[in-house]
């Protein structure tokens, strides 16, 4: 686990409820459960105020960093996901986005990555395809200095769930099935404080799951197979992750109050 993936997923899934900001004492204790040394968590927060995910703030006299605006909608947004919170109805569409990119391969690369983590897949070069529209889009593109044109289109010949990877996602949901449960028992073994090992367990059964954020565009339930393992997954997260959260919760209020 790296510690600025490690502070996106603090940030996203412990600290909105605190408005988004926690001291630098406090964020090292929190990420110590999760195996991240101080000085790692110390470098990534410099990277991440430098990047425009974090802000300094001073907080009870200490020195403290919070969520950026840029941040707080990126992780917002991600948590609306990793949840499941938002049942979206399909019309049967499909939103083509044809997409201009500055010369270089940077600028390239970044656009990619960050469609491809909203939920776009590219169906023909320079060209992606979502079944639904995203609000993200502008702003994506916006960062990178690109510019796009969409189009929304009904009959689209083969279908373009193939432009997915759906047998690598499929394995990686039966792969994720199978180690749930000894990731959470070799956690919850790990700490003598049954609230510290609630938090480490549900971190990384969290982060874990977050990978799916990449590989998962979200497709329509009624474009996936019948026997689709990640309904099963979601299903397990969910109950996993509601059933740890008291007593992760109590841990950094414990945190943030020294």
């Amino acid at each position: 686990m790296h510690a600025r993936s490690a502070l996106f997923d603090l940030y996203g899934d412990h600290l909105g409820a605190h408005d988004g900001q926690a001291p630098v004492a406090a964020l090292v204790r929190l990420l110590d459960p999760a195996g991240i040394a101080a000085p790692a968590v110390r470098t990534a927060i410099s990277r991440m105020v430098t990047q425009g995910w974090l802000e300094p703030v001073p907080l009870d006299g200490a020195r403290g960093y919070r969520a950026t605006q840029q941040a707080t909608s990126r992780l917002a947004d991600a948590a609306d996901r990793v949840y499941r919170r938002t049942e979206r109805r399909w019309d049967g569409t499909w939103q083509l986005v044809l997409v201009e990119v500055p010369s270089g391969r940077a600028a390239r690369g970044r656009v990619n990555a960050d469609l491809t983590f909203l939920g776009y897949a590219e169906l023909a070069d320079r060209v992606w395809v979502s079944p639904f529209p995203r609000s993200e889009l502008a702003a994506v593109l916006a960062r990178a200095g690109a510019t796009a044109r969409t189009a929304r289109a009904l009959d689209v010949d083969p279908s373009p769930t193939s432009a997915w990877d759906l047998d690598a996602l499929r394995a990686a949901y039966d792969e994720w099935l199978g180690g749930a449960p000894d990731l959470l028992r070799r956690h919850l073994g790990a700490h003598a404080d049954p609230d510290e090992a609630a938090f480490a367990a549900r971190f990384h059964l969290v982060h874990g799951w977050r990978k799916f954020l990449f590989a998962d565009p979200g497709l329509p339930d009624e474009l996936l197979p019948h026997d689709w393992p990640g309904r099963e997954a979601a299903e397990v997260f969910a109950r996993e992750a509601e059933r740890l959260k008291p007593a992760s919760d109590r841990f950094v209020v414990r945190c943030l109050s020294g």
